[in-house]
Formats: C-alpha cells, sequence, structure tokens
C-alpha cells in the first residue's frame, strides 16, 4: 500500500471507536441473566422440583459446563481462561460466518467480504479479551486494534476527546449481530483490512476451490484469530499492564 493510499490516524481511530462503540455494550449483555437461569449455577439443586425446574437446572448446568458468562464456573475462570473462552467459544461461532464464502471458491474470492468479515471477527474478540485483562477504557481498546489490526501506533485519547456514546441497539442472537455491524463500519477502513492478521498462503490458496474454501477458510481464519488474540494479549502486557486492584470484577 503507497502512503497516498493509507488512512491518517485520525480517521481509522474514528471507524475503530465506532465499531468498539457498538461491541462494548454486545459484550456486556453477555452477562446479563434475565431468566435467572445461571443463576442456579451458583446454589444447590434443590432435592424436590417438577418437570419445569429440572428443565432449567439441566440448562444451567449446560451453560456452567461451558462456562457461559454469568455463570458460577466464569466467576472462578481466572482472567487468561476467561479470555481464551472467548477466542475458542465466541470466536469459532463467529469464523463460520467469516469462512462461509469460501463455498463458492475463486468465485466470492476476488470480492473483500472475508476480509472484511474476518476483521470485523478478530475486532469482536479482541475487545472481549481486552475487557478480561481490565481494559475498559474504549480509546485504549482503539489503540489496540489500531496496533494489531491495522499495524499502526494511534493516541485514541487525544483523538477522541469528547466525543460522546450512542444508545446502544438491542437485537436477537446479539453475538452474531454485532459481527455483521462491525463488518459493516470497519469496510470504510478499505487497504487497511489487510494489515490484519491473515490466515496462512496454503489455507489462501485452497479457499480458491468450492466447498473446500470453506473449510480451509474456517482453518486458516481460525488460526489468524489466534493469532491475533495472542498479539493482543502481548500488547496489554506492554502498554496497559494494570494493577489486579484496578481491574474491573464481573
Amino acid at each position: 500500500m503507497s502512503e497516498t493510499d493509507r488512512l491518517g490516524d485520525h480517521t481509522v481511530v474514528t471507524i475503530l471507536d465506532r465499531a468498539a462503540r457498538g461491541i462494548n455494550p454486545v459484550l456486556d449483555l453477555a452477562l446479563t441473566d434475565p431468566f435467572g437461569i445461571k443463576a442456579r449455577t451458583f446454589g444447590p439443586t434443590a432435592e424436590e422440583r417438577g418437570a419445569v425446574e429440572a428443565l432449567l437446572d439441566g440448562i444451567a448446568w449446560i451453560l456452567d459446563t461451558i462456562q457461559v458468562p454469568g455463570t458460577a464456573s466464569w466467576d472462578e475462570a481466572g482472567d487468561e481462561e476467561r479470555a481464551r473462552w472467548w477466542v475458542t467459544r465466541i470466536g469459532a461461532v463467529n469464523t463460520l460466518a467469516v469462512a462461509f464464502p469460501g463455498m463458492f471458491g475463486v468465485l466470492l474470492n476476488r470480492l473483500p467480504i472475508q476480509d472484511v468479515l474476518g476483521f470485523a471477527n478478530q475486532a469482536v474478540v479482541l475487545v472481549a479479551v481486552a475487557r478480561e485483562h481490565g481494559v475498559t477504557k474504549r480509546s485504549d481498546q482503539v489503540d489496540l486494534l489500531a496496533s494489531v489490526l491495522c499495524a499502526r501506533e494511534t493516541d485514541a485519547r487525544a483523538v477522541l476527546a469528547g466525543a460522546g456514546d450512542e444508545e446502544p441497539v438491542r437485537r436477537p442472537f446479539p453475538l452474531i449481530d454485532v459481527l455483521w455491524r462491525t463488518a459493516r463500519t470497519v469496510r470504510a477502513l478499505g487497504n487497511e483490512l489487510d494489515a490484519r492478521p491473515q490466515p496462512g498462503p496454503t489455507f489462501a490458496l485452497l479457499g480458491n476451490i468450492p466447498v473446500i474454501g470453506v473449510v480451509a477458510g474456517y482453518l486458516g481464519e481460525r488460526g489468524a484469530l489466534a493469532r491475533a488474540a495472542k498479539q493482543g494479549e502481548k500488547w496489554i502486557a506492554s502498554r496497559v499492564a494494570l494493577p489486579a486492584a484496578m481491574r474491573v470484577v464481573r
């Protein structure tokens, strides 16, 4: 990419801030328990219970087993374990959407849709990982995204001085929906999308083959997501090393 093609830091920060602004409320929503099912994981199961109670307890057991945010097992997990959960669980689900264009092989690989979705997926997971390590300021999250996904160091706090928040929009299936909304937002980054951690060349080559491209795309994007998460954790350790007492307890 030539220097004339590069977006200015202000533009990149503004776009990434818009993305982070949409991601954070959805991650907050993942911790809620509107039906009180997660709360059941914090106490013993009642000895006498009806069919409905048994069903709810069964659902609670499943959620606790897979460590869904807000359950007892999530409460007991450490920062590293929680961060890894977002990569292995939510990242795995969202990566299915990222890999789907590979069904059509080279026909859709000529379009930037996979790069846009891959960038958005990594952004969602990076913000989640950052939060688990105590990085809750949006300006710090934006600097993290800019470093890992755009290969540039920024000062988002200075750029975003005076910027306000918007009311989050509640939609069904929020963790999937946020991927598409983030993709629409970051699409404006253009050539900057190429700077994110990418699937290896072998996966990229296999991605040109219809149908096989789905599997290759999935495995390639999973590897790229894992590398992005590791880079993000290194950035956090070196730039925003917060004392344990300052971390937000959830």
